[in-house]
């Protein structure tokens, strides 16, 4: 008896082990095939049983059973369903999936029969919910914010990667990553990491963002470390119309979401204890600006969950091949607040060519609601702090307080490029994209340029040679000094210009002096926007042969402050000496009324010039910053004092010019409208060069500041007022087009015009030349109809001069063509 006892515990305990043995472990990625990108919340299951599991946020899967079928099966929709077989004489493996994303699973049309889509129902509900929903709707919130940023060179052909210029940097490609199949090596030339603290405020609207810690490598410039918080880089599911790439799209939970998307209900689960509806989404027309995937709503709370979408690839959108957004939300305090975000973006001219892949991923924690800071904290306007210390983190730092480690991969990348910024090759590189977006050609301490104005063709002057330049940020960051010197080959004259800016503070607020010696040519008659005279390109498109030149010297002094972000003042002192050039004559009436020639006359202002533009953000720190917009209108107003006798001075005269720009965004079906409005009124005496000459174009490149079917010298006003519209309908009608669709051109439409007069004692001042008119008689009126995103890069327009007719009708409707690179 005793014996069998033995025997049965055996038997138990063999049997347990057995049962022990057939666990098995089975993880790996889910992720696209042709972009390598992980595939968020997608279902994997095993084959022949009911055991699977979805991805997690970054693409990554755990199964743990011990019931085994022969494959294991992952169905995205959008993707083709794709198994892989699995060894079942392993406990624990590792099977990646790559989703292939042709021919797979479609959203096919479904026609409800009685009742509405019960998808519909889902949507309503979370679209009224989005008061509570929305974090902006808050009192406050604030939270530490972890933000990563890479950029790698991508499809680098096989070929090209052998050639002689790649050869120094062959270790990238053999060091590659390959956990993925048919992975294609990359050029890591960029990683950024960001710790920062944000703080929102309803009432009134503030925002404060505190950049802890920053680590940049490919980029030395901590106003990267800006623009990679939160601050800049935030899609907000619950706003209506969604700005990615300074494209307008609409959100799938927008007020009109059913007037722009189809949705379907695909499942309903529960995650996290919260049960959750999945709803697929897609645009209703072809080519529309609107996205594609998946929300999971939660029930009760009508709250998103998660959401998973992209751009679709017939989208309207340039030199984007695929961008993909993915957000984790976490039930906080009544509100479901974000707690992961990531966006991928491939860049590239065409599908197949060299481009580079863009990732950014966001994490959130230590939320806490509802409990502002005082208004003294935010400051006045959006706010955006830098610590001292934030680039000088050491590697301990970052392992203590990343909110995810580095992966073996992003390791190897810090190193990379490290080592690639050292070698010759890279800085080559870097001096050559500088000369195709700057100009200018560095050597050392010195930048010479710009090239476009190197040499130049007009009338007066022949075949014109200049050359000058700048200082760099290698000789100095806090000062600049340029200038150039030039010469006609026919009128054998120099010209010249020395100047000097300098900044006298860069925090907290950003002040600069400046001053400059200038004797050179110049097309008074043209817009602030046209080219120069001595432009290559200028020289080769004119309309008519340049010959309404003026030999301006100046001298000029200047100071400006920015006094909190979006608000600029300049204050400027300048004395200028005008000579007519060529055949142009400088008439007046004497004292005893006969009229007599004038070699020059001279003239000195004082000047404040105010640039308003509420929450206009910038990238850059130095004496060249890129402004990024604002969603404000942008208000400028600029006066001028003449001093009379001061310097030469002989001019007493008040001037004072209103302008206000904005971008109007009315939906993202019709496009967008941009507007300018400005007004002007000079008080005392003046002569016609010192008036309001309004802008010309006499090239056949479109000038987008311009009166383009207006000639140079042709009217001029001592009081005005101008407006302009130009509206972009992106496509709206010939997107509808069969066989322009693909072609992807965009409709533009626009209307200027302009009234204003000058009056008698102004007009004895100088005489007008015969071609100069004044515009009492009505206002000066031109349109144009134009496509633009030819090849992606070209517009051309067709313009109509609607008024003031000129004798020769070629003169009265015309083509302007244009260079843009518009996503």
């Amino acid at each position: 008896m005793q014996k069998r006892f033995f025997i049965y515990i055996l038997f138990l305990l063999v049997l347990s082990l057995h049962f022990k043995a057939q666990q098995y472990t089975i993880k790996g990625k889910v992720f696209a095939a042709g972009t390598k990108e992980a595939l968020p919340f997608v279902p994997v299951i095993i084959k022949g049983t009911n055991i699977g599991t979805q991805t997690d946020f970054d693409g990554n899967y755990i199964i743990k059973t011990a019931k085994l079928g022969d494959s294991i099966i992952a169905t995205y929709v959008g993707y083709k369903r794709m198994s892989r077989a699995i060894n079942k004489n392993l406990t624990e493996q590792e099977i990646n999936i790559p989703l292939e994303d042709e021919g797979g699973v479609k959203l096919d049309e479904i026609t409800v029969l009685a009742g509405e889509n019960p998808a519909h129902r889902i949507i309503r509900n979370c679209v009224k919910a989005k008061i509570k929903n929305n974090r902006s709707n808050l009192e406050a919130y604030q939270y530490e914010t972890y933000n990563k940023l890479e950029f790698d060179l991508t499809r680098i052909p096989k070929e090209m990667r052998n050639k002689k210029v790649f050869k120094p940097i062959q270790f990238v490609f053999e060091n590659v990553d390959s956990s993925f199949s048919d992975e294609k090596p990359s050029l890591p030339f960029f990683i950024i990491e960001n710790l920062s603290r944000f703080y929102f405020k309803k009432e009134p609207t503030r925002k404060k963002e505190v950049v802890i810690a920053s680590k940049i490598t490919g980029v030395e410039n901590s106003s990267i470390s800006q623009v990679m918080g939160d601050m800049y880089q935030n899609i907000n599911i619950y706003d209506n119309n969604i700005t990615v790439f300074n494209k307008q799209f609409p959100s799938p939970i927008s007020e009109n979401a059913f007037f722009y998307y189809k949705f379907y209900l695909e499942d309903s689960t529960f995650i996290d204890q919260h049960r959750v509806y999945h709803i697929r989404f897609k645009p209703k027309r072809m080519q529309e600006l609107s996205f594609t995937g998946n929300m999971w709503i939660a029930d009760t709370t009508w709250g998103v969950r998660r959401l998973e979408m992209s751009i679709p690839k017939d989208a309207n959108i340039n030199f984007i091949n695929a961008a993909n957004i993915t957000q984790e939300f976490l039930y906080n305090d009544s509100v479901w607040m974000l707690r992961k975000d990531r966006l991928v973006i491939d860049f590239a001219p065409t599908k197949k060519a060299i481009g580079f892949y863009g990732r950014k991923t966001t994490s959130y924690k230590d939320i806490v609601i509802n409990k502002p800071q005082s208004d003294k904290f935010y400051e006045f306007a959006d706010k955006i702090d830098v610590n001292e210390d934030a680039t000088k983190k050491d590697d301990d730092f970052w392992k203590q307080n990343r909110h995810d480690s580095l992966s073996l991969r992003e390791q190897k990348i810090y190193k990379m490029i490290d080592t690639i910024q050292s070698l010759p090759i890279y800085k080559t590189w870097v001096d050559v994209f500088y000369v195709l977006v700057a100009g200018y050609k560095k050597f050392n301490n010195f930048e010479i340029g710009p090239y476009s104005n190197l040499l130049s063709y007009n009338r007066v002057e022949g075949f014109r040679l200049r050359f000058g330049g700048r200082t760099s940020e290698a000789f100095s960051k806090w000062y600049e000094l340029n200038g150039y010197v030039a010469v006609g080959l026919l009128d054998q004259k120099w010209k010249y210009s020395l100047g000097f800016k300098s900044f006298l503070s860069k925090k907290p607020r950003r002040q600069l002096v400046g001053m400059s010696l200038r004797s050179d040519y110049e097309i008074l008659g043209q817009s602030t926007n046209g080219f120069s005279q001595d432009n290559v390109l200028a020289s080769f498109f004119r309309t008519n042969p340049l010959t309404n030149l003026t030999r301006v010297n100046s001298a000029e002094a200047w100071y400006e402050r920015e006094w909190f972000p979006g608000l600029i003042s300049k204050a400027t002192l300048v004395g200028r000496q005008f000579q007519p050039l060529g055949e142009n004559r400088y008439l007046s009436f004497r004292r005893d009324g006969s009229i007599g020639e004038r070699e020059f006359i001279n003239n000195t202002e004082a000047r404040v010039n105010i640039r308003f533009a509420w929450k206009e953000k910038f990238v850059g720190q130095g004496f060249s910053r890129l402004s990024l917009g604002t969603k404000f209108p942008v208000i400028q107003l600029n006066y001028a004092k003449s001093l009379q006798n001061a310097f030469k001075g002989e001019y007493d005269y008040t001037k004072l010019v209103l302008n206000v720009s904005d971008r109007i965004r009315i939906t993202p079906i019709l496009g967008y409208t941009d507007y300018v409005l400005e007004g002007g009124k000079i008080w005392g005496q003046v002569a016609y060069p010192i008036m309001e000459l309004h802008g010309g174009n006499e090239t056949y490149i479109y000038d987008y500041m311009a009166f383009n079917m207006m000639k140079y010298y042709e009217f001029a006003s001592d009081q005005f007022v101008s407006a302009a519209i130009y509206h972009h309908f992106e496509g709206l009608f010939l997107n509808k087009i069969p066989l322009l669709r693909k072609l992807k051109w965009r409709e533009v439409i626009t209307a200027k015009a302009v009234w204003g007069s000058v009056n008698d004692k102004n007009r004895r001042t100088l005489l007008f030349p015969s071609t100069l008119k004044s515009l009492e008689q009505e206002p000066y009126v031109e349109t144009s109809a134009g496509i633009e995103n030819i090849f992606k890069v070209f517009r051309i327009d067709a313009f109509w001069r609607l008024n003031y007719q000129l004798p020769r009708a070629i003169d009265n409707f015309g083509f302007k063509f244009g260079f843009q690179l518009n996503l």
